[in-house]
Parts: C-alpha cells; structure tokens; sequence
C-alpha cells in the first residue's frame, strides 16, 4: 500500500455484518497508519465509568466540572490505559502525539491532573484501550468489506452524542446504514 492511500486521521466505520463481533456498530478515529499497522480509538461506545473514577483512582483532587464525563471503550488493547483525544492547544503534555486537523492524542498524566483541575482542555475525549491492527490486517479488513472509511470530522468527535456518531458519520457519505444488509451476497 502507497503512502498515498494511508488513512491516518480518517474513520472507520464498521459495516452492519460485524453485529456480533466487538467492533460492532463502532466508529474509530485513525490516528495512526503506515506500513507498520494502525492504530485508532473507537469513539462512540461510552462506557459505564466516569471521569470522577478515575479522579479519584488517581487520589486527584477535583475542582472540574468534568467529573460526570464519560469514559469511552476506546478498543481491546491496553484497556487499563487512557487515551486523551483533544484539539491542540498552546499546553504540551509530556506525551502526545501530535495529529492532522490540530488534533492530538495524549497518554501522559499531567493531562489528566490539568483536566481534574479544570485547566486541561475544553473539549476532549478519554478512552481507555484502543484498537490496533499489526502490519496488512487492516487493508485486508478493508478489503474484505469490514469497514467504511470517510474523512475524519470533528464536530463528530467532540458535538455529537455518542449514539448519533455511526450514523452522522455514515450520512457524511450519503448512506443510511439502516437501508444496508448484514448478509454479504456474491455475483
């Protein structure tokens, strides 16, 4: 696969057939692809944890109206680890990874502690794990009709519930997913 056709910075949108599988009904913000794999966070399954958890997992101090903030799924792997996806701002964090669209992704600590303490950043989206795929696993998904990719939208992310985020991003397509069969057929 060329360079050219790397999807960093795009969605992932799972295709109806995945109804039993993890991924099911999932849309993945990209932030990394190349030759070595990919890497994503799946950003519309909220979880049944809430910042102030982890606040106070951490014996944070919190002066933030975020406390009641979900916690998102954000894929099978490294699932007791925690992934901020935020627009960039003047603030560094010790580790980010820094993405198209001022978007970055961060994994460090003192992000956390900012956003307990109400000085992180406004808008952002914590998940715990992510999804990952090792080197060709995710072009022969692609090519085995597993996913839908699209340009990656923010509004999406960061102001659009949760529920809604599958569909408006399949809608940026013009598809309704409702009208697509989970059944695969064969000419």
């Amino acid at each position: 696969m060329s360079s050219t056709t790397y999807l960093k910075h795009q969605f992932l949108l799972s295709m109806p057939q995945l109804e039993s599988d993890y991924f099911s009904s999932s849309l993945i913000y990209l932030c990394e692809h190349n030759e070595e794999g990919a890497m994503g966070i799946v950003v519309n399954k909220p979880s049944e944890t809430f910042m102030d958890e982890v606040f106070e997992q951490l014996d944070l101090p919190q002066r933030s109206h975020i406390r009641s903030e979900i916690i998102y799924q954000g894929g099978p792997v490294m699932e007791d680890r925690g992934f901020v996806l935020h627009p960039r701002s003047e603030q560094r964090w010790k580790s980010s990874l820094e993405l198209p669209d001022d978007l970055s992704l961060s994994t460090s600590l003192d992000i956390v502690e900012a956003i307990a303490a109400g000085t992180g950043p406004q808008e952002f989206l914590f998940a715990l794990g992510y999804a990952g795929w090792g080197p060709g696993q995710l072009e022969e998904e692609l090519g085995n009709n597993v996913w839908l990719s699209s340009p990656a939208n923010l509004d999406i992310i960061f102001r659009t519930e949760p529920e809604a985020r599958l569909s408006a991003a399949a809608a940026d397509l013009g598809i309704d997913f409702n009208l697509i069969s989970a059944q695969a057929g064969h000419a």
